[in-house]
């Protein structure tokens, strides 16, 4: 058994070695893969927003800028259930939350954001001017206008209007997933689709990650609630040694397993990124035991080299794939449970 003083002495050389980034990189650690950038996209909603992130990587831009440009793509297309036309909470308001984090380990977010209408730009704001991680609720809108973020109408979509006054005829809630409807969750207003979430992971050509995450949240949730999406660790991750992960589905379960944060764990022993996300799902299952079937949970990863893999707990998953040799491509999700 050592003796305090070599102890001390070990542990003194292992911080200085911490200190002067002189420690030994472990297998998962390897240098990224240059010049072939890749985007990857949750839901159909992501071939458009691949094709926004695209504009900016094809070029030679940086990963952090294309996430960006990618989910703002969506966040302005009328009708889908992210950004301002998304589904209302209990009270018939649109609170949004989004998060980005690039290849230094700078991330920002915003949560409970109202009336503004690009969360994910407010987010790198968030990241970029201030000495904060996350702002919620009136003060991230504060912030935005600050910013000259413009404050969009205090008013539903027509869409979002429509489903809104037919769920209060019941007022009912009870997120379900639809397996014959794609897997993908509904709110209680029966065929809905409620895509509530994108989530884009991206590698430029000098081989660094950044990742982006935007929602509406839940349609009909409690006032305030907040789900994985905003949270760094939880929604997104990423670690510019080893890979990136993003999630979608049903955030309380995400948040439960710290999901993007242990995907790039996994990362880091060795997994592929499939293989990661399938361990992560599996995971989930444990933890929800038969209400396993009552949820989605899914995720997309991407590892230094450029390779990428998602799983789903659920039938139904699809993302968006564009590569430097390839189409903007979508792909069904391989899932755990029959």
């Amino acid at each position: 058994m050592p003796n305090r003083r070599k102890f001390l002495q070990t542990s003194a050389a292992g911080l200085a070695a911490l200190a002067t980034g002189q420690v030994a990189a472990g297998p998962a650690a390897r240098p990224a893969a240059v010049g072939k950038p890749v985007v990857i996209s949750t839901w159909d909603a992501g071939l458009n927003a691949n094709l926004g992130a695209w504009k900016v990587l094809k070029p030679g831009g940086r990963a952090l800028d294309a996430v960006e440009a990618g989910v703002m793509v969506t966040e302005n297309e009328i009708g889908c259930c992210v950004g301002l036309g998304g589904r209302p909470d209990r009270d018939g308001h649109v609170t949004l939350d989004a998060c980005i984090m690039d290849e230094q380990f700078n991330c920002g977010g915003v949560a409970a954001l109202e009336r503004i209408k690009h969360p994910i730009s407010v987010a790198r704001r968030v990241m970029e001017r201030t000495p904060h991680v996350l702002l919620v609720g009136e003060g991230a809108q504060q912030f935005a206008l600050a910013q000259g973020f413009p404050l969009e109408p205090d008013k539903l979509s027509a869409d979002a209007e429509k489903d809104y006054r037919e769920w209060l005829k019941t007022s009912q809630y009870k997120p379900v997933v639809n397996v014959e409807n794609s897997g993908r969750r509904v709110g209680p207003v029966g065929g809905k689709q409620n895509h509530d979430t994108i989530a884009m992971l991206a590698q430029d050509a000098r081989g660094n990650l950044s990742g982006s995450c935007t929602t509406s949240g839940m349609a009909y949730k409690m006032r305030g609630r907040v789900g994985d999406s905003p949270l760094i660790g939880s929604g997104l991750y990423v670690d510019n040694a080893v890979g990136a992960a993003a999630a979608t589905g049903q955030g309380e379960d995400v948040i439960r397993i710290a999901g993007a944060s242990l995907i790039v764990e996994l990362m880091r022993q060795g997994l592929s990124p499939k293989a990661a996300c399938k361990a992560a799902i599996e995971r989930v299952a444990r933890i929800k035991g038969a209400k396993a079937r009552d949820i989605q949970v899914c995720f997309i990863a991407l590892n230094n080299r450029g390779e990428y893999g998602a799983y789903a707990l659920q039938k139904g998953f699809n993302y968006a794939v564009q590569t430097a040799d390839g189409n903007n491509t979508l792909l069904d999700c391989e899932y755990l449970l029959p």
